[in-house]
């Protein structure tokens, strides 16, 4: 890694920590929710960089990133574009969520999360063994 990559993702790793020690209302909501793998089992950060963006809530092992947006999401839908785009090429899946929807509705917003968990704990069908040959 160039110096000027790590010098960059030092300050991103700094920018993040000041993040999540002045988190909003609707993330401290969320975070009781979401903190000591409460839910299904997954473990989540908040505001962890990946790439050069700094994600609200992840869970790095069922791939997940979950976004809470206030009102100034609605004025850059194009920044918000890239970042996802950016996200789900790194493998992740995103959800965004209004911060009035956490306040008025977190049973419904953690049961979409839980949802995501758990289709990610469900393991992949395998294929039927193959005929003749055996032992």
């Amino acid at each position: 890694m160039g110096e000027a990559a790590m010098k960059s993702s030092n300050s991103l790793r700094a920018f993040a920590r000041e993040l999540r020690n002045n988190s909003t209302d609707a993330e401290r909501h969320l975070w009781r929710y979401l903190r000591n793998s409460q839910l299904e089992g997954a473990k989540f950060r908040r505001q962890q960089p990946i790439e050069a963006y700094i994600v609200d809530f992840v869970s790095f092992d069922k791939r997940i990133v979950v976004e809470l947006d206030g009102g100034q999401h609605a004025e850059n839908p194009e920044y918000d574009g890239q970042r996802d785009a950016c996200l789900r090429r790194n493998g992740f899946e995103v959800l965004r969520f209004w911060n009035n929807e956490v306040f008025e509705n977190i049973e419904g917003v953690l049961e979409v999360i839980r949802q995501l968990c758990l289709e990610g704990a469900s393991p992949t069908p395998q294929p039927p063994p193959a005929r003749g040959g055996g032992v």
